[in-house]
């Protein structure tokens, strides 16, 4: 079948950009916005635990979508898609004039609130895995790299509207011995003074529900453009939407068969050491999978602060920033070069786990890590966190390519392996991190590694 013209498959990968981003945008966005809520929630920098918990169970989603499948005849993706985005978008909505509302509990003001929408939205965003990936079992495998570079906008979107915001922007102002403006004399101490914000957090989750709508409309054109997935057979559809067959296509589709110089003119092997084969290669990727999810979306951001902080908010700002940056990037060159070798995903995600040690060790020994106070300092750290979210993407996003072979059951266990591996590593540094305080933070304007 002849190829679709180049503008409306750039437009199918936009839009499949645009869906992706609606994944986990809204309680990326909650993150972010963190630091302008403590300043009026009653709970105060204790919101992160509370957030850290809201989303570990908003796992439950998981078990929601499972039930559907059980109970719903046809299994038709479109439903779970719809119902996920519409929580979404009204969670956000609500959050935009209701976020500061607290009530009482107790005899205590709580953010109820703030905390039932955070809960919903956790619920929503859970499930978008195992109902956004399955959607996409029969379309080629570049469009889920596409959805990928869309999942990294929802890290990278609410980034960049937190800093045009001026989010914890502060100046360290000298105070003289008097206590008054006259800094002539020798100071005493040095006091953070905390600039305010551009626009409210109100406005801020007013942007963050545009962005949600916006993916929601996104698939809706989505629909129109793409054959339904009742009419497209899994093996021929690169072929029907994508560009003409090619043998690189067709090594790609089938990325857990053997090597086609071995298997050359023949059609896969029924056998069932073949099969014996796969389901072992398919166990290797989807626990490598979760591993990696453990680590990007449970484990490296809880320490984030403690690693970067001590080196200033610039250096903290530019880690976040570029760190969400690299994940598209990442996915930019999944599309140019893709890594199908296991023993290459391997020693890829050994290299990212080497940079997330160094990161670990600077969260530990803060507030005083190495080269603090240094340009060295800075770089090294940035780079590591842009470097560590940049493997670690690529891999998740060729891991997820290889796995679209199988369909939309080994694309709905990849749903539940990053699920998986983001609730374990949500759930083991919760202790460290909430409870036993091992790491620490230093205070703004104040050096504490001075002699």
């Amino acid at each position: 079948m002849a190829a679709p013209p180049l503008g409306r498959l750039v437009l199918t990968h936009l839009l499949m950009a645009l869906f992706g981003m609606g994944s986990w945008a809204a309680v990326n966005g909650i993150w972010v916005e963190l630091p302008v809520v403590v300043k009026v929630l009653h709970e105060g920098w204790s919101l992160p635990s509370y957030l850290s918990v809201l989303v570990a169970l908003g796992n439950l989603g998981l078990l929601v979508v499972t039930l559907w499948r059980r109970l719903a005849r046809g299994n038709d993706e479109r439903i779970p898609i719809r119902v996920v985005q519409g929580l979404s978008i009204v969670g956000t909505a609500l959050l935009a004039p209701l976020w500061h509302r607290e009530v009482l509990v107790v005899g205590q003001p709580h953010s109820v609130v703030f905390l039932t929408l955070t809960f919903v939205l956790a619920l929503a965003c859970c499930a978008s895995n195992v109902t956004f990936l399955p959607f996409l079992s029969h379309l080629p495998p570049h469009f889920l790299r596409s959805f990928f570079l869309g999942q990294g906008l929802s890290a990278l979107l609410p980034c960049v509207l937190a800093l045009a915001q001026g989010v914890g922007r502060l100046e360290c102002l000298p105070e003289s011995v008097n206590g008054t403006n006259d800094t002539t004399g020798p100071p005493i101490k040095v006091s953070p003074v905390n600039f305010p914000e551009r626009f409210s957090a109100s406005t801020f989750f007013w942007a963050l529900t545009a962005l949600l709508g916006t993916s929601a409309a996104a698939f809706q054109g989505l629909l129109f453009l793409l054959p339904s997935p009742a009419s497209v057979p899994t093996e021929g559809s690169a072929q029907q939407v994508g560009t003409p067959g090619t043998e690189e296509e067709e090594e790609e589709a089938l990325p857990l068969q053997e090597p086609s110089s071995q298997v050359a003119g023949t059609t896969p092997s029924p056998d069932p050491k073949a099969h014996k084969l796969f389901s072992a290669r398919s166990a290797c990727l989807l626990g490598l999978l979760a591993v990696t999810n453990a680590l990007t979306n449970g484990v490296l951001p809880a320490v984030q602060s403690f690693s970067c902080l001590p080196y200033g908010r610039l250096a903290y700002h530019l880690a976040v920033v570029l760190g969400s940056s690299a994940n598209p990037l990442a996915c930019f060159l999944a599309m140019a070069v893709l890594c199908r070798s296991l023993a290459g995903l391997y020693g890829l995600s050994l290299l990212g786990m080497l940079f997330g040690a160094y990161l670990m060790t600077l969260a530990v020994l803060s507030p005083c890590p190495p080269l603090v106070g240094t340009s060295a300092g800075v770089v090294l750290v940035v780079l590591s966190w842009v470097l560590c979210a940049g493997v670690f993407s690529y891999v998740k996003v060729a891991i997820s390519s290889m796995l679209h072979s199988g369909g939309r059951p080994a694309l709905l266990a990849a749903g539940v392996a990053i699920q998986m591996g983001s609730l374990l590593g949500a759930t083991a540094m919760f202790p460290p991190t909430s409870i036993y305080r091992v790491f620490h933070s230093g205070e703004d304007c104040v050096d504490q590694c001075g002699p």
